[in-house]
């Protein structure tokens, strides 16, 4: 009697080298996000995002064109991909924002929110069920905010309120994602994505006094935070391409590591016990939530 099969467990397998590509998705964008927390002590936040996306967008715009696919960047459904490319502008501007004001730490503690808060809005807008554990999940996710900002310790300011606007926002781009995502071709995304965003940091900073002066190593910072942008979509794409969505998501925690590295070795930012303790919190709460689906689904 031959063999049966074992799909899960050959799924599982598959499952190992997109679990590495998300690492190393999660661990470059972090790389990114620390250099544009060392260029905005020298440039407004606004212009380092601007930059940083031009030159994410040149890389994009030059691999079409040398594979002969720019035709592809146009999107099939302008409107919605147009859409959810403005949500994410809007979040990375928040979160870039959330980067010069805050610890990068206690920023990804914040930005962790978004696994609870697509739950949240998948109830609202789309009539998903919540389970009970998805239930207990939200409010821990809640309580971990709580406990990562300590109020009675720490002074609030607009960057915790950014960081958890881009949570938001980041949450909603997701959520309109799941109607557009098997239509559009991933670089029609991320091309739209690139060009709202740096639509949006030029108005931002035009509004807010317009260009300053750039010194020649932070337009070299800029061009490396651009690459380590277009490369982290790069990595993250072909993970979710050939791994499970519901196993890979849990990984962006992994942030969470890098953020207290570069805290320390960059900026001298100590690791505190408050936001360890609201990140684990929170990391508990996305795994309830994402263990909540599965038993739905």
């Amino acid at each position: 009697m031959p063999d049966s099969p074992h799909p899960p467990t050959l799924r599982a397998s598959a499952n190992l080298p997109a679990i590495g590509g998300v690492l190393a998705a999660f661990g470059v964008f972090s790389g990114c996000d620390a250099l544009v927390k060392l260029m905005s002590a020298d440039v407004r936040v606004p212009q380092v995002t601007f930059m940083t996306t031009c030159a994410a967008f040149a890389l994009v715009i030059g691999r079409a064109a040398s594979n002969g696919t720019l035709s592809g960047l146009v999107p099939k459904r302008p409107r919605l991909a147009l859409l959810r490319a403005l949500l994410l502008a809007g979040d990375t501007l928040l979160i870039h924002y959330a980067f010069a004001m805050l610890p990068l730490a206690q920023a990804y503690v914040l930005a962790f929110l978004t696994p609870v808060l697509v739950a949240v809005l998948a109830y609202i807008l789309l009539g998903e069920r919540l389970s009970w554990t998805g239930q207990l999940g939200v409010l821990l996710g809640f309580a971990g905010v709580a406990v990562a900002l300590r109020p009675a310790g720490v002074m609030l300011n607009f960057g915790h309120a950014a960081a958890i606007g881009s949570a938001l926002l980041f949450a909603a781009s997701l959520i309109l994602l799941r109607v557009i995502e098997a239509e559009e071709s991933d670089d029609a995304l991320v091309a739209a994505l690139l060009f709202m965003l740096g639509c949006g940091a030029f108005g931002v900073t035009m509004a807010t006094g317009g260009f300053g002066r750039v010194a020649l190593p932070t337009l070299a910072y800029a061009g490396l935070a651009g690459t380590l942008l277009y490369a982290g979509h790069a990595f993250l794409v072909r993970a979710f391409r050939s791994g499970d969505a519901s196993v890979l998501a849990p990984f962006q925690y992994s942030q969470i590591i890098w953020g207290c590295l570069y805290g320390v070795m960059l900026f001298g930012n100590p690791i505190e016990t408050y936001t360890i303790a609201g990140g684990v919190i929170i990391i508990l709460s996305g795994w309830l939530v994402l263990k909540s689906s599965r038993e739905i689904n």
